[in-house]
């Protein structure tokens, strides 16, 4: 019976975790625009994952757990609201929830689950946060991103970005900012903030931080999604056009980036043949109708960055000077070492590894924490003979590192030096 226990709650949990990297951003969407609380709808939200497992360790998953989850954190929400000094105050939304909740209990139904992420988005990124602040609230609240994972992405102490995300949720609150896409009229001060948090959504998809998988398609897709509605909002805007290139153009690659145990592919050695060229030809055909504007932005310089991958016979014949000029534009455009960190390695593919060398060393102190940067060096030493100093690169890259499929390919590359550990 113990065993038979412990199986169930391992499948609840199992349950819960997907739920929760699959379905985080679309249940608080709903939450926030039925409680307009944001720290509250949070609060509630994992409330009801920490019931979510006792539940459906006793009694097993039920037939729609996204809906259940939904119902459950507006009953928290319920009886908050009840036990809440300012509970007359609160009326409105405890009148809808309520409602929301008979509605459900009436029809024996699942609730149905609004799609409310682009809303959410622009919660997010309303100008009374800074645009940092923006961005990585909305990874935290959207992506489901660990408050350590930001803080990494931004090169932060992860105490000071709790902190600053804590400040956020309760400034969105106290300062009433609305749940709603705004007029386009308002949309200058935000929209740079929601592309960037489009875009990293896309990027943890395509690289993700953590977990056993590098790839994961799910968030991949949503952020080409939410891409492709804010072209139909802006329509004629540069910068949506170039960020929905760039997605797609990295997107083709996708396929290929994988081996069949789903162990990581370097570009260098990936089947080109696999290579999505239907998504290639709508990110070139987006990126000629951005540039035709005349109005450059970062997007677009990335956007072009991938399309002379996309557009490359071989590795060997990329055009890795274009390359090595465009990331010394984007740094230009938004002062930046990753930018510098790229350009360093599009330079050591152009002219060798040796002279890129300098400009390499030059970012160590800006990206000592930066797996990327040791991963990068790591491949310089070996190009350039240097295997036991490859070794102890690869070894900081690794332990920098807390995705397994990335981890396992730096490992292969670290034992193909050949040096006696």
């Amino acid at each position: 019976m113990g065993s038979q226990a412990s199986e169930q709650e391992r499948r609840a949990r199992k349950a819960i975790e997907a739920l929760a990297r699959a379905e985080t951003g679309r249940l608080l969407g709903a939450l926030v625009r039925d409680i307009r609380d944001f720290q509250l709808a949070e609060d509630c939200l994992q409330d009801a994952m920490e019931s979510a497992l006792a539940h459906w360790s006793r009694n097993g998953l039920p037939s729609a757990p996204a809906g259940w989850v939904l119902q459950t954190a507006r009953r928290k929400a319920i009886d908050r609201f009840r036990r809440a000094r300012n509970f007359e105050r609160k009326a409105e939304e405890y009148g809808r929830l309520i409602e929301l909740d008979q509605r459900t209990v009436d029809s024996d139904e699942p609730p149905l689950i609004p799609d409310e992420r682009l809303q959410l988005i622009f919660t997010c990124c309303h100008p009374a946060l800074d645009s940092k602040t923006r961005v990585a609230l909305t990874l935290r609240t959207l992506c489901g991103l660990t408050t350590r994972e930001i803080a990494r992405a931004f090169l932060d102490a992860t105490e000071a970005m709790a902190q600053r995300l804590v400040r956020a949720r309760h400034k969105i609150t106290k300062a009433g900012i609305p749940f709603e896409i705004p007029e386009p009229e308002h949309w200058a001060e935000r929209l740079n903030s929601v592309l960037s948090v489009i875009y990293l959504i896309f990027n943890e998809g395509y690289s993700a931080t953590e977990g056993p998988e590098l790839l994961r398609q799910d968030l991949c897709l949503e952020a080409i999604r939410l891409g492709r509605l804010m072209l139909e909002l802006a329509p004629g805007d540069a910068e949506c056009e170039g960020l929905l290139a760039l997605m797609l153009l990295n997107h083709s690659r996708a396929e290929a980036r994988l081996d069949d145990q789903g162990g990581m592919i370097a570009l260098d050695n990936q089947d080109r043949s696999l290579w999505n060229r239907d998504e290639i030809a709508k990110g070139c055909a987006l990126l000629d109708q951005a540039l035709e504007r005349a109005c450059p932005g970062l997007f677009q310089l990335q956007a072009a960055v991938s399309a002379l991958h996309a557009q490359a016979a071989s590795h060997r014949d990329t055009g890795w000077s274009e390359i090595a000029l465009l990331y010394g534009a984007m740094h230009r455009l938004s002062p930046n070492p990753v930018y510098l960190l790229n350009r360093a390695v599009a330079v050591s593919y152009a002219a060798g590894a040796d002279e890129a060398w300098a400009a390499l060393g030059a970012l160590e102190a800006e990206l000592c924490d930066y797996q990327p940067f040791h991963a990068a060096k790591a491949d310089f030493q070996r190009r350039m003979d240097r295997p036991e100093a490859a070794r102890l690169s690869y070894q900081r890259a690794i332990e920098l590192s807390n995705n397994e499929s990335e981890k396992a390919f730096l490992q292969s590359r670290m034992a193909s030096l050949g040096v006696q550990v």
